[in-house]
């Protein structure tokens, strides 16, 4: 049963990210649907890409857009930080120091600091892996946008990732492959792994609503002119395999494929040493 859940585990979180890569690559990159979903929202006629001048649409979709994974980032660099005043300072111990967190409303928030600190740490090192990944790419395959390339009126000759890759230095000036602002909405996807972790309920809203995100901020590059749809999807699958990676350093497999759950860790002590294989098997049926 362990062989069987662990083959789950990673076909899940690696076969299926493998799987949609190579669904790209074949139907994406070694074709022309790119260019023609971009045809879609080209003005030949006067050779532009009409909302990329709109500025209000620009605003919205581009940079208010980026409060959330920003802010998200920030909470959790902020909650990182905090987590080690508890146990530095040492309130229980210090009854003066306790009163003053206690009057100023700080007691609750530094102890579930500390008592998160993983986490939070996970969310800081997530994000910073993938936003790593996502730059590595772009300067190391020198794509360019479709504005910038003759296909569009550019002056650049528009080439696939594949063809201008190299491992160890820049590739060129390009910067466009994979999609940098989907990045930043899929990089929420950290959020599906702590919730998971939990067994939260909602881990997968979570997961659904990260993956919707960095889908419809891709979405409104491409209709910009700035990216192409296969962009998103490269961008989505790399940070889903940093996310899953990251995660597998701070929380393990078990962790993971066997969630905490609350009521598992509401459970007597003594309760749950008497039952350890009927608690196994709860949580993997659920």
């Amino acid at each position: 049963m362990l062989t069987s859940a662990r083959a789950r585990f990673y076909g899940l979180n690696l076969g299926i990210p493998l799987v949609c890569a190579a669904v790209v690559f074949l139907l994406f990159d070694l074709t022309h649907i790119d260019i023609a979903i971009s045809d879609l929202f080209y003005d030949p006629l006067h050779q532009v890409f009409p909302l990329g001048h709109v500025r209000l649409f620009e605003e919205i979709t581009h940079k208010w857009a980026r409060i959330i994974p920003n802010w998200t980032g920030e909470v959790a660099i902020v909650g990182a930080l905090l987590s080690f005043c508890w146990p530095l300072f040492k309130p229980e111990k210090r009854p003066g120091l306790l009163r003053l967190l206690d009057k100023a409303r700080l007691t609750k928030p530094l102890r579930f600091a500390h008592k998160h600190r993983r986490d939070f740490l996970y969310v800081v090192f997530a994000f910073s892996l993938s936003t790593g990944v996502i730059h590595y790419l772009k300067g190391h395959t020198s794509v360019y946008c479709p504005v910038e390339t003759t296909q569009y009126a550019g002056k650049i000759e528009h080439k696939e990732w594949f063809q201008n890759f190299d491992l160890l230095k820049v590739a060129g000036d390009g910067r466009c492959w994979p999609g940098g602002h989907a990045s930043g909405g899929f990089t929420l996807l950290a959020l599906y792994f702590v919730a998971r972790r939990y067994r939260w309920r909602y881990s997968k809203a979570v997961m659904y609503g990260a993956l919707a995100l960095g889908v419809v901020y891709g979405t409104t590059r491409v209709l910009q002119g700035w990216h192409y749809m296969s962009h998103t999807f490269w961008a989505g699958i790399f940070v889903w395999l940093s996310c899953w990676l990251m995660a597998l350093l701070f929380y393990g497999r078990a962790a993971l494929e066997r969630p905490v759950s609350g009521d598992a860790r509401r459970q007597p002590e003594g309760q749950a040493k008497k039952s350890p294989l009927g608690a196994r098997a709860k949580t993997l049926v659920s």
